[in-house]
């Protein structure tokens, strides 16, 4: 045991510690990379923490009983930041290179006779340490975890607020505490929170499934609803079904794609428009985009959606010009029957045909598909109502429609 050695070798190796952690840091410095690749501020701490790691031993040669109170005072000389910086498995590689250090020294520290005590005392004592070591890790670990799990539920709930990225205390400068990397487009994700997990167990499963996916996540239930904002997309449907088993088996919906996080407030509040709207779409597929929704979110008040539809489907139709205007107007009014549209224009079956793909071209809808048919007739409503680019009909002498 410690205890079995001379006070005049236990003096030795106090008069060396300060020695023996410069040599101690050169070894690091000599035999890791990462370590040379530390700032000189933490660099200067893992100094500190090497000093009294042998100062620990140095007290715990005189009383080995105080073991635990000595290990746990090396780490506490160190700020909690450099348990951020460096890793458990790199804290036990800077152990392991000051022990090489005292062991090659031990034939000058110890008395005659004394070396195999010292060595053995060392080796004892650097268990203890790496023991020290995991505890220290743990604890911060477990202390991060719920920092963590605290700070990310106000990011969510700043983001279902509506709170913008230019606002004090905006979600987007809480990131870099929860290592978002920061590149890449964004989206949300929201649906029911799973019924048969707490919120934790649910929201742990969700970080697994985006991180596995490698993703950037936050997530939070809030209300009931589960809201997933994942970062590093790139197509917001393929993202959203990676994480799609996370929810309950209720619709779920993505709201589109923000070039990065400072979009993440917009495309929250859209995905949340449209989880409100989606109950007006039974045959909505799951996951569904918002903006597939712009009919349901528009009837369901969303403003925004409203001016959507109309700069979107509306205001194409009309800046395309009267004849193409009014063969979708023809065709919808007369129960999309394409013979009944071409007798009503005078024209060939054939040109309303070429007419109606055009239009699909133009304005994302296609007149000949129910959804979009549907779309297409909110939309000229809401333009019609709104006096955006009204249009005259274009009528020759005998009432038929010019032919583009």
């Amino acid at each position: 045991m410690g205890g079995t050695l001379s006070e005049a070798t236990i003096s030795r190796i106090e008069q060396s510690s300060g020695a023996l952690a410069t040599r101690s840091l050169a070894r690091m410095d000599e035999q890791l990379a990462w370590f040379r690749r530390l700032p000189a501020d933490q660099r200067s701490w893992v100094t500190l923490v090497a000093q009294a790691g042998i100062g620990s031993f140095v007290e715990w040669l005189r009383s080995p009983d105080q073991v635990l109170r000595l290990t746990g005072e090396v780490f506490g000389t160190a700020p909690r930041e450099l348990a951020r910086r460096v890793s458990l498995q790199q804290t036990v590689e800077l152990v392991r290179q000051t022990i090489a250090v005292v062991e090659e020294h031990v034939p000058s520290l110890a008395g005659p006779g004394e070396e195999q005590d010292v060595a053995d005392a060392m080796l004892r004592f650097s268990r203890e340490i790496a023991f020290a070591a995991a505890r220290v890790y743990a604890g911060a670990a477990e202390s991060r975890g719920r920092w963590d799990a605290r700070l990310e539920a106000l990011v969510i709930d700043g983001l279902v607020r509506g709170v913008r990225s230019t606002e004090e205390g905006s979600p987007v400068s809480q990131l870099a505490a929860l290592g978002w990397r920061a590149e890449g487009a964004v989206t949300t994700v929201v649906g029911s929170a799973p019924i048969d997990l707490d919120a934790t167990q649910a929201l742990d499963s969700v970080h697994r499934a985006a991180r596995r996916a490698g993703f950037d996540v936050l997530a939070g239930v809030h209300g009931g609803r589960l809201v997933v904002v994942l970062g590093g997309i790139t197509d917001p449907l393929d993202a959203a079904r990676a994480v799609l088993q996370e929810f309950d088996d209720a619709p779920v919906v993505v709201g589109g794609s923000a070039p990065g996080i400072e979009g993440a407030a917009e495309v929250t509040a859209t995905a949340l428009s449209g989880l409100r709207a989606v109950a007006g779409w039974p045959a909505a597929p799951r996951p569904v985009s918002a903006d597939d929704l712009l009919p349901e979110r528009t009837i369901a008040g969303d403003l925004g959606a409203q001016q959507e539809l109309i700069d979107t489907v509306y205001q194409p139709l009309i800046e395309a010009g009267n004849v193409l205007l009014d063969t979708v107007v023809s065709y919808l009014d007369g129960g999309r029957a394409l013979e009944t549209t071409a007798r009503a224009l005078f024209v060939h079956t054939n040109t309303v045909r070429y007419r109606l793909r055009r239009a699909a071209e133009l304005c994302g809808q296609a007149p000949t598909d129910p959804r979009g048919a549907f779309t297409i007739q909110l939309a000229l409503v809401l333009g019609r109502l709104n006096g955006s680019g009204a249009a005259r009909p274009a009528a020759s002498q005998n009432g038929q429609i010019t032919s583009p």
